[in-house]
């Protein structure tokens, strides 16, 4: 499967931005889902992450009760809406798909996309 990440940008603190994950190659329903994102000079991190079904999901603690993750999987897209953005939101954030669904960080995704960045002024 190929993934495709869009919808990054330069917004405000306190703004909102929806990253969307398109897929190609294969139907999206197959996998499980996850965000991640890594800002300048450092190690990137787990952001959210979604089953096949939509009916599991999971946060990073530094996003929980702002991002939103959710998919359609007859668009083959995945989303993360983000609201009340913060300046160390900044990244660049990366989508990745895997069989079966892992909640937290210490899990590994087979697929990648390549990245699209988030800036946020303060």
């Amino acid at each position: 499967v190929q993934l495709q990440a869009s919808g990054g940008g330069l917004v405000q603190a306190g703004g909102s931005l929806r990253l969307s994950c398109a897929a190609s190659g294969r139907t999206l329903r197959s996998y499980a889902m996850g965000w991640f994102r890594q800002a300048p000079g450092k190690e990137r991190e787990f952001v959210a992450a979604i089953s096949w079904s939509g009916g599991s999901t999971d946060y990073a603690d530094s996003v929980k009760g702002r991002f939103t993750i959710s998919r359609d999987n007859a668009k083959n897209t995945v989303y993360l809406q983000m609201n009340s953005l913060k300046p160390e939101d900044t990244a660049v954030y990366y989508c990745a798909a895997r069989f079966g669904y892992c909640s937290g960080s210490g899990c590994e995704y087979g697929y990648w996309g390549q990245g699209t960045l988030v800036t946020v002024s303060s």
